[in-house]
């Protein structure tokens, strides 16, 4: 443990180098985009592959990818990744993986001692959402099997990294109730050191998207050196659409840009794959609704998009949550900012060579005025 924890100094505290990473293509020609899908019934088919291939640069894969067909999400998200890169070889992908719940979906989870199972103070597993265990991130056994399994994965595939999924759920004050101080420290400090191994077992040029922050909380993720950058996964919605909120967000983007960090702004255009009563309209109701309500959101993100900003807009993360969707904001010129957006209360206005951008946080409101070449 004093080892890892000179690792975790040496990496996160002091600045040290750490090996380049490419980046994700980025370019201010036209939005850049973000996919973040999985499909659990089968492969994805050959109009899904080169659907994403032809208008994406940057994606990850998630969970339980081809489950039922392959039976394990590793050879999923692998003949994904294969196929995706024959079609469009720029494209980084990254490999989901969960950094804080056990779902019994990967290969790597037979190998998985139940012993490291959070428990309770009373000494019941702890189970988020009643169902899902969580791994006791204190114990170095359980860091060395983690950041194995993502090495393993950058081995087989040609993957750029991985997306690490519940960040929060570590960090959260609400674990330090439940666990008391000492332990919630040792979680936290075991998850920084886990990334840091990770980074290290992947090899050179590889990324950790970190799922993320929201509004003011988790900020403290940017300045951690083994990751690349966050995800902001509530962007406007799941209780965090108070202007206060979104600006709080907004700020974020920005504090990613200038640290020179990845950050993926997940949109969601007012609803969601758990909202029962909307999942039983047809699919192309909720595309349409998708269509009409995509300028706040869009706005608010070119507000505050710098360098290495992606934005991802869908209702879900299956095939069937509007990833094979396509909007015409998508395809408009949009070139560089002038410079950053000038802000009056929660109005926000910025110019871009071939755009103008207004919103109104206050009145959830927006414009893009789109300028042709």
């Amino acid at each position: 443990m004093k080892m890892l924890s000179l690792l975790v100094i040496l990496a996160c505290g002091l600045g040290t180098a750490l090996p380049a990473e490419p980046l994700p293509p980025f370019g201010w020609n036209k939005v850049p985009v973000y996919a973040h899908v999985g499909k659990r019934s089968d492969d994805f088919t050959g109009q899904e592959l080169r659907f994403l291939a032809g208008h994406f640069n940057f994606v990850a894969i998630e969970k339980g990818q081809a489950f039922e067909k392959r039976r394990q999400t590793e050879n999923g998200v692998y003949e994904a990744a294969r196929q995706l890169k024959k079609l469009n070889p720029r494209m980084t992908v990254l490999f989901y993986w969960n950094a804080f719940l056990d779902y019994p979906l990967y290969r790597a989870s037979e190998r998985l001692d139940p012993s490291w199972h959070l428990k309770t103070r009373s000494g019941e597993p702890l189970l988020v959402r009643n169902k899902v265990p969580s791994y006791d991130l204190s114990l170095p056994a359980v860091q060395q099997w983690w950041s194995d399994a993502a090495g393993e994965a950058m081995r087989q595939a040609p993957l750029d990294g991985i997306f690490a999924d519940a960040l929060p759920q570590v960090l959260t004050p609400g674990k330090e109730r439940l666990f008391g101080r000492e332990k919630h420290q040792a979680l936290k400090q075991g998850l920084q050191e886990m990334l840091v191994l990770t980074r290290r077992k992947m090899g050179d040029g590889k990324i950790i998207l970190a799922n993320g922050t929201r509004a003011k909380d988790y900020v403290e993720l940017l300045d951690w050196d083994s990751i690349s950058g966050v995800m902001i996964e509530h962007f406007g919605h799941f209780q965090s659409d108070s202007k206060e909120d979104i600006a709080a967000d907004m700020e974020t983007i920005e504090t990613a840009a200038r640290k020179g960090k990845i950050v993926v702004v997940k949109g969601w255009p007012g609803f969601s794959f758990l909202d029962q009563e909307m999942m039983q309209k047809p699919h192309a109701d909720l595309a349409r609704l998708a269509a009409e309500r995509i300028t706040f959101p869009l706005a608010c993100f070119l507000a505050a998009a710098g360098e290495r900003s992606y934005f991802c807009y869908t209702w879900g993360y299956t095939e069937e949550d509007g990833t094979f969707e396509w909007y015409p904001e998508f395809e408009k010129p949009l070139g560089k900012p002038k410079g950053p957006a000038t802000r009056n209360g929660h109005v926000y206005t910025r110019e871009f060579a071939h755009a103008a951008v207004w919103v109104d946080l206050a009145g959830k409101e927006a414009r893009i005025d789109w300028r042709g070449p």
